[in-house]
Order: C-alpha cells, then sequence, then structure tokens
C-alpha cells in the first residue's frame, strides 16, 4: 500500500539524514583503522625490540596485549566492510513496534547495525532479535525473544523500501506474505550468475528455519524453488551473529558439486560475512582412502546408472542399502573377537613380552580403543617400558606387533574378507572382487563401504575445530553416510536439507527426511511453499511425479509449457526456440537426460550460438546459454528450462524424479523435447 505524500517527505528526510551519518561513520572508521594499523605496527617493534630483556612473563604479556590489539584491528575493519557494503542502499525495511508499556520503537532493518554519537541505534542488523518481528508477524499482537526473556507488544506498521544510490526509489506498508510486492518483485526478476541473498523477502516458514537456536540439529524437507539453500546460508549468517565465539572457520558445508559451491559463493559476502568452509563428500573420501589413486564421484556413479553401465545393480543395491550396515558390524564384530597377538616378542633376552600378556592389553587394557589404534598404543607402551619412557621404537614394536597377529592393517583384503563372508548377504564373483582390488579407481559404491571399514578399525580422523555442519541436498546421502559423518563431526550441531521428490539415485530414496532423526537428534520442519517456478510450471512438474501438495508463490503471464514432439527438425527446432527465449532473458538452460546427450547437442549447436557445456569438474560457467546433464542442474536455477530428451534415450519411468528434477529449474518459462 502506498504511502501518504506528507509520509513520503518525512521518509525521504530520515534517508538523506542515514546516509550522511553512514558516509561520518565510513571516514572515521576509515582513519580509526589506519591509524591503529600504524600504532599496531609501532606497538609490535616497541614490544620485541629488546626480546632478550623479557622474561617468561613479559612475553606471555606482550603477545597477549598484541593478539588483543589485532583482534580489535581486525574487528573495525570487518565492521567497516559492512558498512561499505550498505553505503547507498543502508536499509530495506522497517518497522514500529509498541511494548505492553507503551514505549514506541521505530526499527529500521538493514544488513548491518548503526549507531550515532549518543550510541542510539539507527539502524538494525536483520539478525537482531526484535527484527524477527518484521519476518514472523503481520501488524497487530505480536512477540519476540529479547536476551532478557520475551518481549510482547504490538506491531503498529510494516514498511519496505527500495533504495539505490541514496534515492527513494519506492516505499509502502504491507504485510509480507505470498502478495507482497517486494517478494514478487524479487520472483519477477531475471536470475543471475550466482545466487543472492534474500533478506528483504525472507517469510515466515524460512524465518524458523533461519532462527532456530534450540535444538541442537535440525533436519529440514523442502520442495523443489522452496530457498532451502538460500535458507541454509541466512542461517549460518544468523548462527555467526548470534554464537559467541563462532567463526566462518567452525563452519562446514557439504555441497553436491563444485559448480554448485560456486553458486552459492556470493550470498555470504553479501550479508557481511566471510565464506565458511566447504567440501563435498567425495573430497572426504579421496582424503581418507589411501589405497586408491581416484574415488569415483556422487554424480559419476549416478550418471554410470542413467548410462546403463551398471552390470550387477542387485549388489550394488545391496551396498547401498541400510541392512548392509548391520552386515558390515556384525562382520566387524566377529573380525574384532577374533583378533589376537599369536606369538611372544623378544627384541632381546631382557626385552621380553609374552603371547598372553600381549593379547590382554589387546582385548582388555585398551580394547575402548579401534583395533588397528590399539595396536599402536601398545607399540608405544612398549617403547616406553623397554627404553626408559622414549618411543624411538615405537615404529620397530608396530611392526613386530602385526608380524605376530593373526591380521593385517589391509582395507582391500578386509573388504575382500567381508564379501567372501557369510555376511554377505549378495554373492560376489571372485573376478568381480579382483578386478576392483586392482583398480586404481574405487568405485563410489564401495568408497563408502571402504570409508566405515576403516574407520570403525581405525577410528574416524575427528574434526574438532567444527562447531556447526550444514548438509545440502540430503536426500543424495544414504544412512551410511550419515553415521560416518556424525563419527567423523562428533560434537558439531548439523543443518540438513534436502527434498526426498529431487532423490536420483536409483538404489536408495528416504520415504521421509523425518528418519534422520534416528541420528541426528532434533526437529524436523517442512518448507512446503515454492518462490522460483510459476503456477503452471508447477502445475505440470506435479504430473510428473502424481504431487499435489505444492504452493507456487510467484504471480506470472499465464506462460504454458511447449511440448516439442514428433518429427522435427531439432537444429533448426531448438535454435528457433533460444532466439526467442533470448530476447526475454538472461539465462537458457537445456537440461539432458545425461552427459552423452549433452555432448551431442553441444556438438549440433555450437557453430550456430555461443553455449557452454556444463561438466561435473566445472567451477565456473556463465548462464547465458548452457548444456548441463539434470543430475548437476540441482539446486541451480534458470529463468527458462529446455528439458530435452530424444527417443531412443527416454526418460522410463524410474527416471521421474530425474526428469522432475530438470523442470523445476526453470523460473519462467519451460520447454519439454520429447
Amino acid at each position: 500500500m502506498a504511502i501518504k505524500e506528507a509520509e513520503l517527505k518525512k521518509e525521504k528526510l530520515i534517508l538523506k539524514k542515514v546516509s550522511q551519518l553512514l558516509d561520518e561513520h565510513i571516514d572515521e572508521l576509515q582513519k580509526e583503522v589506519h591509524i591503529s594499523s600504524d600504532d599496531l605496527i609501532e606497538f609490535k617493534k616497541l614490544a620485541w625490540s629488546d626480546f632478550a630483556s623479557f622474561d617468561q612473563g613479559d612475553i606471555i604479556q606482550a603477545k597477549t596485549s598484541t593478539a588483543e590489539e589485532e583482534n580489535r584491528l581486525l574487528q573495525k575493519q570487518n565492521y567497516l566492510k559492512r558498512l561499505i557494503k550498505v553505503k547507498g542502499k543502508p536499509y530495506f525495511a522497517s518497522i514500529v513496534f509498541q511494548d505492553d508499556e507503551g514505549s514506541i520503537f521505530n526499527i529500521y532493518l538493514s544488513l548491518t547495525y548503526l549507531k550515532d554519537k549518543h550510541l542510539n541505534n539507527i539502524l538494525y542488523d536483520w539478525r537482531s532479535p526484535i527484527c524477527s518481528l518484521f519476518y514472523d508477524f503481520e501488524t497487530g499482537p505480536c512477540s519476540y525473544q529479547a536476551p532478557g526473556g520475551l518481549m510482547t507488544g504490538e506491531l503498529l506498521r510494516k514498511r519496505q523500501y527500495k533504495i539505490e544510490d541514496n534515492k527513494l526509489i519506492s516505499v509502502f506498508d504491507n504485510s509480507l506474505n505470498i502478495d507482497d510486492d517486494v517478494l514478487q518483485e524479487v520472483l519477477a526478476t531475471e536470475s543471475d550468475e550466482k545466487m543472492k541473498n534474500i533478506v528483504n523477502t525472507i517469510q515466515q516458514e524460512q524465518n524458523q528455519v533461519i532462527r532456530n537456536l534450540e535444538d541442537k540439529n535440525l533436519i529440514v524437507q523442502g520442495i523443489a524453488g522452496s530457498g532451502k539453500t538460500s535458507v541454509a546460508l541466512h542461517r549460518i549468517a544468523f548462527l555467526l551473529y548470534q554464537i559467541k565465539n563462532l567463526s566462518s572457520n567452525n563452519i562446514l558445508i557439504f555441497s553436491p558439486n563444485n559448480i554448485f559451491t560456486e553458486y552459492i559463493s556470493n550470498v555470504l559476502p553479501e550479508l557481511g560475512e566471510d565464506n565458511t568452509l566447504q567440501t563435498t563428500f567425495n573430497d572426504y573420501l579421496s582424503y581418507f582412502i589411501e589405497d586408491y589413486k581416484e574415488v569415483e564421484t556422487y554424480t559419476s556413479f549416478i550418471a554410470r546408472y542413467y548410462a546403463y553401465e551398471d552390470c550387477n545393480q542387485e549388489l550394488i543395491k545391496y551396498k547401498q542399502s541400510d541392512v548392509i550396515i548391520n552386515d558390515l558390524d556384525d562382520f566387524l564384530d566377529d573380525y574384532i573377537a577374533n583378533a589376537k597377538i599369536e606369538d611372544d616378542i623378544l627384541e632381546s633376552k631382557t626385552h621380553l613380552m609374552t603371547m598372553e600378556e600381549l593379547n590382554e592389553m589387546l582385548n582388555y587394557r585398551y580394547n575402548r580403543l579401534p583395533l588397528f589404534e590399539r595396536i599402536e598404543e601398545m607399540a608405544k607402551k612398549l617403547s616406553e617400558n623397554f627404553y626408559k619412557g622414549t618411543l624411538k621404537k615405537k615404529a620397530t614394536f608396530s611392526k613386530m606387533l602385526y608380524e605376530k597377529a593373526n591380521f593385517k592393517k589391509d582395507y582391500k583384503q578386509i573388504y575382500k574378507q567381508f564379501l567372501t563372508s557369510k555376511y554377505c548377504r549378495v554373492p560376489v564373483e571372485e573376478i568381480e572382487i579382483n578386478m576392483m582390488l586392482k583398480n586404481d579407481k574405487i568405485n563410489y559404491e564401495d568408497a563408502l563401504i571402504y570409508a566405515y571399514i576403516k574407520g570403525n578399525l581405525e577410528g574416524y580422523q575427528y574434526e574438532g575445530n567444527i562447531k556447526q555442519v550444514v548438509i545440502d541436498e540430503a536426500q543424495d546421502y544414504n544412512r551410511l553416510q550419515y553415521i560416518i559423518i556424525s563419527n567423523i563431526f562428533k560434537k558439531a550441531d548439523f543443518t540438513i536439507l534436502g527434498d526426498i521428490n529431487q532423490n536420483m539415485n536409483p538404489y536408495y530414496s528416504y520415504k521421509s527426511l523425518k528418519d534422520l532423526l534416528s541420528i541426528f537428534e532434533g526437529k524436523y520442519l517442512e518448507l512446503q511453499k515454492t518462490y522460483r517456478s510459476s503456477p503452471e510450471i508447477i502445475e505440470y512438474t506435479n504430473k510428473i511425479l502424481n504431487l499435489n501438495h505444492v504452493n507456487a508463490i510467484r504471480k506470472t503471464a499465464h506462460l504454458p509449457v511447449v511440448f516439442r514432439k514428433g518429427n522435427i527438425n531439432l537444429k533448426e527446432q531448438l535454435l528457433t526456440d533460444i532466439n526467442i527465449l533470448n530476447k526475454k532473458y538472461k539465462s537458457i538452460a537445456i537440461i539432458t537426460k545425461d552427459k552423452k546427450e549433452a555432448f551431442k547437442l553441444y556438438k549440433l549447436l555450437e557453430q550456430e550460438v555461443h553455449v557452454s557445456l556444463i561438466a561435473e569438474e566445472q567451477e565456473k560457467f556463465h548462464k547465458e546459454l548452457i548444456i548441463i546433464p539434470a543430475y548437476l542442474s540441482k539446486g541451480l536455477e534458470f529463468d527458462s528450462v529446455i528439458a530435452y530428451n530424444n527417443r531412443e534415450n527416454s526418460y522410463h519411468k524410474n527416471e521421474k524424479n530425474l526428469l522432475y528434477v530438470a523442470c523445476t529449474r526453470a523460473q519462467h518459462e519451460l520447454y519439454v523435447y520429447n
């Protein structure tokens, strides 16, 4: 709702004052940072100029003082960056809140805070407690959780602004709901190269995920286009603001692939935070598994299936199943129970340890440790006992213990033992096992089991520095992976987001992500509104999976889904459609069923138009016109999509999730080739 002229003049005056104050703060802080930096350099020179005369107490004090000065300087520099970031667009919304005692607060929401010389709040960081009122309530009775307890009152007004270069382009009062003008304006804009922040359009259901501090772990099921990834990133920014001593280096994001990692790389910096640590599960496997030169990626594993290259699908399904976890546990329990030292260790006449003593150490004294870690502890103890407390012979004793044991630290052979044991439910040919052991590259499904065996026998490499773990595309991880992850990050809190409808793994699926609560005790939430696609696209994609629970928020020009069937000149039709879409949008994606189809279309079009072929290993790409396999497109979005497949390689019934992912990447228009 547009505001009155008198109110508009008042808002323009407020903007002018805030902009001036912001400029003054930036100028002052730039001088302070420069002076502080020079002072710190001089302080260091002075502190360490006569190092030889310092006693231990002086050194500790000097180091502490220097660290404190550096920390203060770093905080000023970071705040300066945030102020510069909002220069020209200092705030995006405001609320008027009246508490139960009658006090009225006029709150302006920004990406950072700003105080005047009297330390009165001028701008409030969107993550501050009182700003949650903007996201959670319409005008009327409201409440928010303040540091001192629950604050209640009435929300008198909600107002939003469009500001560019310190000029008020538009301002209006509203309730942030599905008809919200700002939200619709954002949804109507064309897709950018990278994901952007959504602070001015966060919806109530999204805010519940972002601001949750009560639950150690959050499991979030969100339909395609519900903003799962944006919510995850804004939650990270919120946690960095709220949790003391939490830094970006304490947070790890598991991404589906490098393309996705690059796509989301702008969001946290836009919010004034450093990017967190990011990895893929394949990166972890490649680091942890040392006996193979290469570990197959998840997307290559999926591509292998859709290219019909898998011969023994029954075995792969078993390797991906929950059932195999119990079988592996039974096998490993038996393996450990039968482990023993079969001879005395006699290094010299005075250095003797009997077989009975060694087995007592192995099976009782150190039985709290993984099997191979017990050997290392025993070797350490023997070296200390026989060589006056030193560890110089630890490696020698470790080698001797393995020579005397009825087991070896050979994970390939241990895996082979499992596959040929009574615990393995699916028969495996000897030739298939030997081929797996001899290859330089280990298949994805084998790598998971290999890592689990190694982790249980040797111990997982615990990452204690990581306090928060975010896992996106949660449906792509099977239960075995989550058990491995939970063992690596034992003390971390988890935010796990996914969509069971976008599962591409033909060998494994969840009935509900709620099942993960048995591993990660916490809260299960759902995001049931989609902000990406038009109602026409949503209606079509619903039919693919027989869904009816999707709420489309985007208003639309009522553009129908376009179908291309029958005998057509493929090259001519594609060029025609690309030309039509190019005139209207910034980004077009031709999404194919697999990489072979993607390559064929690329060769067909590369001489006619400027087009990019997206491969798994790529990190950067331009979205103007790309060709990409469906299994690499998850998490991405485009103004328009051409979902392509041909009669010889059409989508089968068991591949409908793949088609669903391809079509739900489209924001405004969808063309379906079949």
